[in-house]
């Protein structure tokens, strides 16, 4: 069943670092059967203020294996972790897909 990694991120530094980090970690995603379903901020936001200057991403995988795999792996935290650090505010959560419901 599908898992996703769900992040609100306020970008306060968008330099080569926070540059890096999003295509490294895009690349790593990948090939882990990763797919972003969305990934930047709203043009509207209709209702409250939590989105407002945050950008949303919401990242599929096959399963939480492929996603644990990703976000565990050496190549992620050691290599694109850091390229985040002082780039922004990052608030993440892991979710699976609800099993479908029984006619």
């Amino acid at each position: 069943m599908p898992a996703y990694i769900v992040s609100v991120v306020e970008v306060t530094n968008p330099g080569p670092n926070f540059r890096k980090y999003t295509e490294e970690s895009a690349r790593l995603a990948h090939s882990h059967g990763g797919k972003y379903l969305i990934r930047g901020k709203s043009p509207s936001v209709v209702s409250g203020t939590l989105l407002e200057k945050k950008a949303l991403i919401i990242l599929e995988f096959p399963g939480m294996e492929n996603l644990r795999a990703f976000y565990d792996s050496d190549e992620y935290q050691k290599d694109c972790k850091p390229l985040r650090e002082g780039t922004g505010i990052y608030d993440i959560a892991f979710f699976e897909s609800p099993a479908p419901a029984k006619a």
